[in-house]
Formats: C-alpha cells, sequence, structure tokens
C-alpha cells in the first residue's frame, strides 16, 4: 500500500496523558519503525510533546476526537504541525488488541497511508460561538424541566392550572402561583387574577384551583419560581452575547430566516454548527451526512436494505428538528405541502427526516450562493406532476362511482 507520509505520528488522548506513537522510516529499504512515548496532558508537557515531534521531522499527526481531551493537544500541536482530528468511528481498531498504545500505532499507521479524513474543526471564533449557543439550549432544556417539576408540585396539591390555561407559567399563571406562595387559598380570587381571554374561564379556573396547597408546596414552588428566574436572566444575558459575536455574520441569520420554520434562535444554531462557510463540505450531500439527516448505505448479496439515518452533529440534527416541526405546521408552504406527501407513504417520523434534508440541503445552497430562500408553494407537485395529479384524482372519483371525463378549460389551455 502507498505511504503518503513517511513520517507521522498517532496520538491516542486521555485526561491524564497520551500516548505517542511515531512511524519513522527504518535502517532497511521500505521498513518502518514506531517509537513509542508517553506525553503528560499539561500545557508544559504538550509543549515538550510538540517540539519533540518536530526534531523528528513528523509531517502528520492523527488523534481522535475522545470526548474533550483531545482539545488541548490538537489546540497547542496545530499552528505548528500538520494535524488530523478523526472521528473515532472511522479509526476502530482491530477487536482483542485494543490497548492504548496499539491505538497510537494503529492511528499512525492509518495516516501514514492517508486512510483517514479530517474532521471538521471550525476556526476559534465559532468555537466561542459554539460553546454560547450550546450553553444557551442547555440552559432552555433546563427552564423547561423546571416548569416540569412545578407542574408535578401542583399535581401533588390537585391544582389543576395545566388543565384550564396553555401556560402554567404565563402571565396568568405565574400571578396566581405568586398568589398562592403569598398565603392566598380562595379560588375566586385567585381565578380573578387571570388575564386576557383566560377571563372567560373564570369558572372552570375557580374548580381548577381548590386544591390543598400547603407550606411546603409554597416552598417548593418558590424554590423552582427562582431558578427560573435565574435562568432567564442567564439566557438573555447569553443571547446578547451571542448577538455580539454573531454580528460579522449578521447576515448569514437574516439570509437563513427567510426559510418557514428557521427563527433566528434556530439560524444561530446552524450558523455556530457549520460555520457559515460552506467550502468545508464539498456537496450539500456531504453537509447532509454530516448532519445526520441522510440514511447509509445497506446492500449485501445484490439487495439494498433499509438503513437508519447515521449518526451526526446531534446539536444541528436538533436544531433542524425543531425547524421542520414549526415548517410543517406552516400553511401554505412547500415544506407542509412535501410532508404531507410523504406520511401517507414513509410515516411522519421519517417523513420529518426528509424535511430536515430539505432543508439543509437549502441552507447549504443558500450559504454557498448568497441567495434568499423561494418556497416552491404548496402547489409544486400538482404542477410538476400533472398527469400523475390528474389520475389520482380520477381514480378517486371512480370509487366514489362516477364516470369522469375532463375536458380542459380555456384557463388551463
Amino acid at each position: 500500500m502507498e505511504v503518503l507520509h513517511h513520517r507521522c505520528a498517532g496520538l491516542d488522548i486521555s485526561k491524564r496523558d497520551a500516548k505517542v506513537c511515531v512511524r519513522v522510516p527504518g535502517a532497511r529499504h521500505n521498513t518502518f519503525t514506531k517509537l513509542v512515548t508517553v506525553s503528560g496532558s499539561m500545557t508544559r508537557n504538550i509543549m515538550e510533546l510538540r517540539d519533540y515531534l518536530v526534531a523528528e521531522k513528523v509531517t502528520l499527526v492523527v488523534m481522535e476526537a475522545t470526548g474533550d481531551y483531545w482539545k488541548p493537544f490538537y489546540y497547542l500541536l496545530d499552528p505548528v504541525l500538520n494535524v488530523m482530528l478523526v472521528n473515532a468511528r472511522h479509526a476502530r481498531n482491530l477487536p482483542g488488541r485494543k490497548t492504548d498504545v496499539s491505538d497510537a500505532q494503529w492511528l499512525a499507521e492509518l495516516g501514514a497511508h492517508g486512510l483517514v479524513r479530517a474532521s471538521f474543526v471550525p476556526p476559534e471564533h465559532i468555537r466561542q460561538l459554539r460553546d454560547l449557543t450550546r450553553s444557551r439550549t442547555i440552559f432552555v432544556a433546563e427552564k423547561s424541566r423546571e416548569i416540569q417539576r412545578i407542574e408535578k408540585l401542583l399535581e401533588d396539591a390537585n391544582i389543576k392550572i395545566s388543565s384550564v390555561a396553555t401556560r402554567t407559567l404565563g402571565v396568568s399563571g405565574r400571578a396566581m402561583l405568586e398568589a398562592l406562595i403569598a398565603g392566598e387559598r380562595d379560588p375566586a380570587a385567585l381565578a380573578d387574577l387571570a388575564r386576557g381571554r383566560l377571563k372567560n374561564k373564570a369558572g372552570q379556573l375557580t374548580l381548577a384551583l381548590d386544591g390543598r396547597f400547603n407550606d411546603h408546596h409554597s416552598f417548593a414552588v418558590k424554590m423552582h419560581l427562582d431558578h427560573i428566574d435565574s435562568l432567564d436572566r442567564r439566557i438573555s444575558g447569553l443571547s446578547d452575547r451571542i448577538d455580539s459575536v454573531m454580528a460579522p455574520l449578521a447576515w448569514c441569520v437574516d439570509l437563513l430566516t427567510t426559510v418557514p420554520g428557521i427563527s433566528k434562535t434556530v439560524a444561530e444554531i446552524v450558523i455556530a454548527e457549520t460555520g457559515a462557510d460552506m467550502a468545508q463540505f464539498p456537496t450539500a450531500a456531504h453537509l447532509a451526512s454530516w448532519a445526520g439527516v441522510c440514511p447509509g448505505h445497506n446492500e449485501s448479496a445484490g439487495k439494498v436494505k433499509s438503513s437508519h439515518a447515521r449518526p451526526g452533529n446531534t446539536h444541528l440534527k436538533g436544531a433542524l428538528g425543531i425547524a421542520s416541526m414549526a415548517a410543517v405546521r406552516t400553511n401554505g408552504t412547500f415544506w407542509q405541502s412535501r410532508y404531507k406527501r410523504l406520511t401517507s407513504r414513509r410515516g411522519p417520523m421519517r417523513a420529518l427526516v426528509a424535511i430536515e434534508h430539505s432543508m439543509i440541503v437549502a441552507i447549504w445552497h443558500m450559504l454557498t450562493n448568497g441567495t434568499i430562500f423561494e418556497d416552491l408553494g404548496p402547489d409544486h407537485f400538482q404542477r410538476t406532476h400533472r398527469k400523475t395529479t390528474e389520475r389520482h384524482a380520477v381514480s378517486q372519483l371512480h370509487q366514489l362511482g362516477y364516470d369522469v371525463q375532463l375536458t380542459p378549460s380555456a384557463q388551463a389551455s
């Protein structure tokens, strides 16, 4: 097998250290020697390792993306050496021979022969943006869990606000909870705190607020409300920081929000995860595969079998899931029309993945060409598959017992 890098190093990284294998030419022709050492994970140790690899004239350093432990090694070695971060699934060692040293040797072999591909590592400002958007997503999820905990407490107290109001912590719900914490127990007085259209449900609210709310519930609900207020402040602070860091890429946000279903928050996550520079992905299909919204190949003995979507960037895939759910609920759009067509044949879950795939393909083209999204319209399939639409409509009428003969109108002709 052809050797692309005659001096290649493989690093198997853990929290405390890294096993380093340097593959260099041997004394005889077409032979290679493997030099195995151990490097600590402290900054000074990594700098010493960098000097050692430079002295050995290493042209490629290969390491696995293991948790977050690879980051110090990558960030300190990359400015000086040619460092390749690879997906652990692409560099699995042979079963039964799994040790840290053998993994380092295997990575060096794979890198020397060019058998692995580099993973996408965004530039520093995009990495900072990722940290901010991912932290905000975590805090939003934690806020949702806190709301669920409050609802559990209210169920324990037989307070049924969520059975009448759409949001437990809306303006009306929050006012009622604050009154309950303050000691108000009269259901009618609590129901009078309703605002907006909820005032029309005063009778139902009176029944829902007649429970057994006591001092224990008051203490626990106040604790969760304080935590929610703290999370709101953190989310607001993160959003302000994201707006500041995102300023140079504001045009990308404006571009992506023209897609039905993609909100400003989702657009920021997409930009943070992809880097907004589509040069990293040769085609839209590469981006869809990296995002994990396209199925893998599963063919055996000439038969193509069904296969699940491959693992991808979970943060980007989650954002696309939110966007696709919003898009298919937007009336008069191509997304909704396509979702309905696919749901009847493939089921709702696969139809949603198909919408996610279409979205990420559209995003690739938009960011590559700098063009806004143009919706094809809900009647796209009727216009492009006219004959099929006609046959389907006539077939349905025949099943209902009608004899139909189609005559083109003057407008159609």
